[in-house]
C-alpha cells in the first residue's frame, strides 16, 4: 500500500512539473511575441509620427509657394506679409524662409536691380563662380537668426541639387543633409545636420516659372520632439539621411532613459517628399516593453511546482492529513467568500455613485430596452417605467425638438445614433410628458458601447438645462429692450431738436445760427445712434431670427432695392447706372436676402466718389452643386489690399482715407445671413476699379432640375 502511495506520488509530481515547466514556457514565448508585436506597432506609429511632421511642413511650403506665386509683383513687404503666420505655426527647427530667383551670369546685374525696385534697396547679389545661379531675394528668419539676402544657394551642394529637383519636378523636392548657410558662425559642437525643402513658384495661368520658396530645417530641433513623443522613453530612435556625398548620416537621435541591452531593433524607410526617404532606426530593451516581462511565467513556475509539490504530499499523507486538507478547503471557501463579500461592496459602491450624481445615466442593450436608469435619469426623464424600445422612446419620455411643437426623430436621438456606432454630444432636446407638463430642455451625449455579454449597446448621460436656456432668454429679452428703450429718448431728443429749430426761425441771426448748428448737431448725434441701434438689432436678428424658407426671385429682391434706393429722398444726386442680368430663383428667407442685397448695393452707391455717377452690375448663375452665385460689382472707391476679408468682421471699417459715416456692421450682418443659408460671401478687386461681392445661396428646386438637366443632355 505504501508502495502504491509512492508510485502515484510520483506520478503526480511528474506530470505537474512537465504540465507546470510547459505552461512557462508557453508564458514566456508569449511574452516574447508580445515584445515583438509592440516593437513593430511602435515602429509603425513613430514613422506615421516623422512621416505626419515632414508633411506638415511640405503642406506648410506648397501653400507659402502658391502664395507668393499668386501675387501680381512680389514685393518685399508682401512677402514678409505672406510668411508672417509661419512663425505662430511653431515650426521647430525651421530657420529661415527665402525666396529664391535664378540668373544666369549675364542677368545678374538686371535681376539685382529688378527686386531692389520690389523693396530691397540694399540687395547685393553675390555670385557664386560662374553659371547658373540662385540668389536669396527676400528672407523671414523663424528662429531669430540674422542672415544678409544676396547669396548663391549653388555654393552648397545639397541644397543646389535640391531646387534642381524641385524645378525639374515641379514639386516640393528635400536636400541631402548639409551644414546651413545660416549656421556657418555657430560653432561645431552645437551644430546640426540640416536639410531645405525646396518649392517652385509658378506665376499666373500659363504656371510661368518665378523661382523657389526655400526652407531651411536643423535635423535636431526638427524631429526631436517628435521622437521624443513617439519614443515614449521606451525606444531608442535615430532619423538618418544621405548627406552629399551619399553616407548616411544622423538627422535626429534620441536615447531612452533606461538600462538594458537593447535586444529589440527596427529600421524603416519613411518617405519624405515626393522622391525622398530617410530611414528611422529604433531599437529597444524588450523586458521595458509593456506585455513582454510580467513576471508571470516566473510566478506560474513556482506556483506551479508549489502545487506540485503540496499535492504530492497531500497524496502521500492522505489518510494521515485527513484534517489537515479540510482546513484548506475551509481557508479556501472563507477566500472565496471574502472575494464575493469584496466583490458586492464594490458593486453597492458603484450603485451609491450612480444614485448619488445629478446628472441622469441610462445604458440599453442591444434591442433598446433600458438596462440601467439611475435615479436622476428618471427624474429628468420624468418616467420610472422602462422604454418598450428605440421606436416607443420618443411616444414614451415626450421627446421634442426645441421648438416644442415637433416630435423628435427616432433615427436622430442620441441612443439610437450610439446604438448604431455614431457618438453624439451635447444634443438639445424638449421633454414633456404627464410628469413634465411644463417641460424641460435637456443636453444629451451618447457613446456606444460593448456589454459583459459581448453585445453592443449604448450610454447617455442627461443634463437638464433648463435654468439656463431660461437665462439666456432673458438675456435676449434684456437686449431687445434695451434697444427699444433706447429708441424712445432718442426720438425726444430729435423731437426737442427740432422745436428748437422752429422756436429759433426769427431771433437774432447769429445766435439762430449757432441755435441751428447745436441743433443739427444734436438731430444727427441721434440720427447715429438710431442708426446704430437698428443695425444692432439687425445684427442679432441675422443670427438669431427664424427664417421663413421659400422659392425667391432674385430679379424682384433687386428690382424692389434699386427702386427703394433711386427714389428715397435724400438719395446722391448722380443717378446709379445699374445693370442687371438674368437672376435664377433661389431658395431662402426673402426678408433677409432683401438685405443682404440692400446693403451691397447701398454701399456700392454709398461709396462712389462724389461727382461721379454710380455703376454696379448685378449678375448671378447655377454652379454644379445646386448653388446659385450671385455676383455685384461696382466702380466705387475699393477696399484697401489685405482687408477685403476683415471688411465682414463686426464694426470694422476699410481704411481706405475716407470719411464716410457707418457703423462697420453692414457687411457683418451679410455674413450672418448668408451663413444661414448655407453659402459664404467673399469680396474682391474690381479689376476697373470699386470691388465685386460674390455670394451663394441654394438654388430653387426647378433651376436645380434644370442644371441637372443641362449635365445630361
Amino acid at each position: 500500500m505504501r508502495g502504491k502511495r509512492a508510485v502515484i506520488s510520483a506520478l503526480v509530481a511528474a506530470v505537474g512539473c512537465a504540465v507546470t515547466l510547459s505552461v512557462s514556457v508557453a508564458l514566456k514565448r508569449h511574452e516574447a511575441a508580445n515584445g515583438e508585436v509592440q516593437m513593430d506597432r511602435r515602429t509603425a506609429s513613430a514613422a506615421e509620427a516623422v512621416r505626419t511632421e515632414t508633411q506638415r511642413y511640405v503642406d506648410t511650403l506648397i501653400t507659402t509657394a502658391a502664395a507668393v506665386g499668386a501675387q501680381e509683383v512680389l514685393t518685399r513687404s508682401e512677402y514678409a506679409a505672406l510668411t508672417r503666420p509661419l512663425k505662430s505655426m511653431k515650426l521647430a527647427g525651421a530657420s529661415t524662409i527665402a525666396f529664391i530667383v535664378p540668373a544666369a551670369d549675364g542677368e545678374v546685374a538686371k535681376v539685382q536691380e529688378l527686386w531692389r525696385q520690389r523693396g530691397a534697396p540694399d540687395l547685393l547679389l553675390q555670385p557664386n563662380g560662374t553659371g547658373d545661379h540662385a540668389f536669396t531675394i527676400y528672407l523671414t528668419t523663424l528662429d531669430g537668426t540674422s542672415i544678409d539676402p544676396g547669396l548663391d544657394l549653388t555654393k552648397a551642394e545639397a541644397p543646389a541639387a535640391a531646387i534642381d529637383d524641385a524645378r525639374r519636378s515641379g514639386k516640393v523636392a528635400v536636400s541631402d543633409t548639409y551644414q546651413l548657410l545660416v549656421d556657418a558662425k555657430v560653432p561645431p559642437e552645437r551644430r546640426q545636420s540640416s536639410f531645405v525643402l525646396a518649392a517652385p513658384v509658378y506665376q499666373g495661368e500659363q504656371r510661368r516659372f518665378l523661382g523657389w520658396v526655400v526652407l531651411g530645417v536643423r535635423g535636431q530641433d526638427f524631429m526631436g520632439a517628435t521622437l521624443e513623443r513617439a519614443g515614449q522613453n521606451l525606444l531608442d530612435l535615430t532619423l538618418q539621411a544621405d548627406d552629399a556625398e551619399r553616407r548616411e548620416v544622423a538627422v535626429a537621435t534620441l536615447r531612452a532613459p533606461v538600462e538594458g541591452e537593447r535586444d529589440l531593433r527596427r529600421s524603416v524607410v519613411v518617405p519624405v517628399a515626393e522622391s525622398s526617404s530617410w530611414t528611422l532606426h529604433l531599437a529597444a530593451v524588450s523586458d521595458r516593453l509593456p506585455g513582454a516581462a510580467s513576471g508571470l511565467p516566473a510566478a506560474v513556475l513556482g506556483g506551479g511546482l508549489c502545487l506540485t509539490l503540496l499535492l504530492t504530499l497531500l497524496i502521500r499523507v492522505l489518510v494521515a492529513g485527513r484534517e489537515r486538507a479540510e482546513e484548506r478547503v475551509r481557508q479556501a471557501t472563507e477566500e472565496l467568500l471574502a472575494g464575493e463579500e469584496a466583490s458586492r461592496r464594490q458593486a453597492e459602491l458603484l450603485l451609491a455613485v450612480m444614485d448619488g450624481i445629478s446628472d441622469g445615466v441610462g445604458v440599453v442593450g442591444p434591442d433598446g430596452r433600458y438596462l440601467l436608469h439611475n435615479p436622476a435619469a428618471r427624474r429628468i426623464l420624468g418616467r420610472n417605467e422602462g422604454a418598450r424600445g428605440p421606436g416607443g422612446w420618443a411616444d414614451q419620455f415626450g421627446l421634442y425638438l426645441l421648438d416644442g411643437v415637433t416630435e423628435y426623430p427616432v433615427d436622430e436621438l442620441p441612443l439610437t445614433r450610439a446604438l448604431n456606432g455614431v457618438s453624439s454630444d451635447q444634443v438639445e432636446m424638449l421633454v414633456r410628458n404627464p410628469e413634465q407638463t411644463e417641460g424641460r430642455v435637456i443636453s444629451v451625449s451618447a457613446r456606444p458601447i460593448e456589454t459583459t455579454a459581448g453585445e453592443h449597446g449604448a450610454v447617455a448621460v442627461f443634463h437638464d438645462i433648463t435654468d439656463r436656456k431660461h437665462v439666456e432668454n432673458e438675456l435676449r429679452g434684456f437686449a431687445g429692450v434695451v434697444a427699444h428703450d433706447l429708441k424712445a429718448p432718442l426720438s425726444a431728443v430729435r423731437g426737442y431738436a427740432e422745436l428748437i429749430v422752429e422756436a429759433l426761425a426769427d431771433p437774432d441771426p447769429a445766435a439762430v445760427e449757432d441755435a441751428l448748428r447745436s441743433a443739427g448737431k444734436v438731430m444727427a448725434g441721434a440720427d447715429r445712434m438710431h442708426t446704430l441701434i437698428m443695425e444692432l438689432l439687425d445684427y442679432t436678428a441675422a443670427r438669431d431670427a427664424t427664417m421663413r424658407v421659400e422659392d425667391v426671385g432674385l430679379r424682384e429682391l433687386v428690382d424692389d432695392v434699386v427702386t427703394a434706393r433711386t427714389d428715397a429722398p435724400g438719395s446722391p444726386g448722380c443717378r446709379p447706372d445699374v445693370f442687371v442680368g438674368a437672376l435664377p430663383r433661389v431658395r431662402g428667407d426673402r426678408v433677409l436676402l432683401r438685405q443682404v442685397l440692400d446693403n451691397l448695393l447701398g454701399n456700392a452707391i454709398k461709396y462712389t466718389p462724389p461727382g461721379q455717377s454710380p455703376r454696379i452690375d448685378v449678375t448671378a448663375r447655377v454652379d454644379d452643386a445646386g448653388l446659385v452665385r450671385v455676383q455685384v460689382a461696382d466702380r466705387g472707391i475699393g477696399i484697401p489690399d489685405g482687408e477685403h476679408a476683415a471688411v465682414f468682421d463686426s464694426f470694422h471699417r476699410a481704411s481706405n482715407g475716407t470719411a464716410m459715416p457707418g457703423t462697420g456692421l453692414g457687411l457683418a450682418i451679410c455674413r450672418r445671413i448668408v451663413e444661414r443659408h448655407g453659402g459664404h460671401i467673399d469680396a474682391l478687386p474690381n479689376p476697373g476699379g470699386g470691388t465685386i461681392f460674390i455670394l451663394t445661396v441654394p438654388a430653387a428646386a426647378a433651376e436645380q432640375a434644370l442644371c441637372e438637366n443641362v449635365h445630361i443632355f
